[in-house]
């Protein structure tokens, strides 16, 4: 979805110029026609992400309006316009927390270039104020990416469980957000701000369990060099995330029970147990019924845990979240490896869109933190995601084939066809078609990087190493062909073909 603007300017003419260099450009547009209208709207529309402010208006002044704006929405970035550059009068603006200006009549260029600073700048403060508050245990709903209706419910049953000590049990698939939304329960509840520690269950060797969860004293066993007070300990006052908690050896769910229903834990080697006040909210990808059937997880325990259950629900069934949460991720990476990215393509979206990301939100993370260092513009394209569209040949060249071989995907089952898959890359015409591997000698699939080596080989084969050509057909840029050429170490066939 794109971002909307706020024109505010009381010349008629002035206003729809502005709008249309704006518009062209991809964004949305709201307009007023003085600083009372541009105050009402920012409070009417919370979608408005940046406004075009016009100094001198009759009535509510541009400077007036700018101070009401920014009491009101202190986040919201502001561009003022002004017929006359003197400098009292930008100092004033800039002073009273305008991010930008310029000099009427401004070029498109000039304006689409503020705009786009300004847009970046927030979403960079954005990010950083997000990750303070995650770093402080202060992390509310509203900073959680829940656009979609299927989140309506989740919201609303975190934000009652906030409101109370109840343990919390947080199910859905791997890569969910199980621990966002936990972090979300704490940072509106009574205990914000206080410690939030979070224990993967499944990567604890079973011989530390019981010393990372509840601590141990100096001699206890070899190798306890020192006292260790234990996640309970270190968490006492806030909250304990149990992630994995279906993973736990079931003679630590015996203790873990007793922890819950005592208040207090025993470390190993003392002969005193320690009094801790810690909020439990733990989470699982398993079904805990169906282990606590089998017998490899306690009832009682389950009981216990199982009081308030909430569950995430994947990526897949949230599709609308994508967008905005392809946009977070870039802001941070922006920040975090100084990239200047920014957003994605409608290309690059759209396939991003279509993917049915197994991995959810997690993968998603991934890809574009790939994506984002791979970028060599300052938008993500599509061949920025090799990973993704490395793939949408495979799926739509199985629509037409009956023969296939299901291969297993992180829990998916996506059904591929080698003979498919040759004819989708086939030369064309009268030509004998050519088949690109995708199965090793072992029937396992082999690596993408192989595969995508293979299918450049073929296309400069078929091409005669015209390679504008190839990089049409295989739908990337010049650029990125010649990367790719440097990567699998085909210079010199290019060149030979050329």
């Amino acid at each position: 979805m794109g971002k909307t603007i706020l024109i505010v300017d009381d010349d008629p003419a002035q206003r729809r110029l502005l709008q249309a260099a704006v518009e062209r450009n991809g964004f949305l547009t709201r307009a007023a026609e003085n600083g009372s209208q541009a105050v009402a709207a920012v409070d009417t529309h919370a979608d408005i992400d940046a406004v075009l402010l016009d100094l001198v208006m009759p009535g509510m002044s541009g400077q007036e309006a700018l101070k009401e704006i920014r009491m009101r929405r202190g986040d919201l970035p502001c561009i003022v316009l002004t017929a006359s550059g003197g400098i009292d009068t930008v100092v004033q603006a800039m002073q009273a927390g305008a991010c930008d200006f310029f000099v009427k009549p401004a070029s498109p260029e000039r304006i689409l270039v503020s705009i786009r600073n300004a847009l970046e700048m927030s979403n960079l403060k954005t990010e950083v104020g997000r990750m303070k508050k995650k770093a402080a245990g202060q992390l509310s709903f509203d900073d959680m990416v829940a656009n979609a209706s299927v989140m309506g419910p989740v919201v609303r049953m975190g934000r009652r469980a906030a409101a109370s000590n109840i343990p919390v049990l947080i199910t859905g698939e791997s890569g969910v957000g199980k621990e966002v939304l936990a972090r979300c329960i704490q940072g509106a509840s009574e205990r914000a701000g206080r410690p939030f520690v979070t224990v993967n269950c499944g990567a604890i060797p079973e011989n530390l369990v019981e010393s990372i969860l509840f601590g141990h004293t100096k001699g206890s066993f070899t190798g306890a060099t020192d006292n260790h007070a234990g996640k309970f300990v270190e968490a006492n006052g806030g909250t304990l995330f149990l992630d994995e908690v279906g993973e736990l050896p079931i003679d630590m769910q015996v203790k873990l029970l007793r922890v819950l229903q005592e208040g207090e834990v025993d470390p190993v080697g003392s002969k005193r147990p320690v009094k801790v006040d810690v909020r439990i909210v733990s989470a699982t990808n398993k079904d805990l019924a169906k282990l606590v059937a089998d017998g490899r997880f306690r009832e009682d325990l389950y009981y216990r845990l199982n009081v308030f259950p909430i569950e995430a629900p994947p990526l897949r069934d949230r599709r609308e979240d994508v967008p905005t949460l392809v946009t977070r991720f870039v802001a941070r990476f922006n920040a975090e490896e100084g990239r200047n990215v920014r957003g994605a393509s409608e290309a690059a979206m759209q396939l991003l869109m279509d993917f049915d990301w197994p991995g959810n939100v997690r993968q998603l993370e991934n890809s574009v933190f790939r994506a984002v260092i791979l970028c060599e513009g300052d938008v993500l394209q599509p061949e920025d995601f090799p990973q993704i569209s490395g793939l949408k040949p495979l799926m739509a060249a199985n629509d037409s084939h009956p023969a296939e071989t299901p291969v297993a995907a992180n829990d998916h089952h996506v059904m591929l066809s080698q003979a498919a898959f040759g004819a989708a890359v086939a030369t064309a015409g009268d030509v004998t078609p050519q088949l690109v591997a995708v199965f090793d000698s072992e029937g396992h699939l082999r690596q993408l990087e192989q595969i995508e080596r293979d299918l450049i080989e073929l296309a400069i084969d078929h091409y005669a190493g015209h390679m504008s050509e190839v990089a049409r057909r295989l739908g990337i840029g010049r650029s990125t062909l010649y990367r790719k050429l440097r990567e699998y170490g085909l210079e010199e066939r290019a060149v030979a073909e050329g």
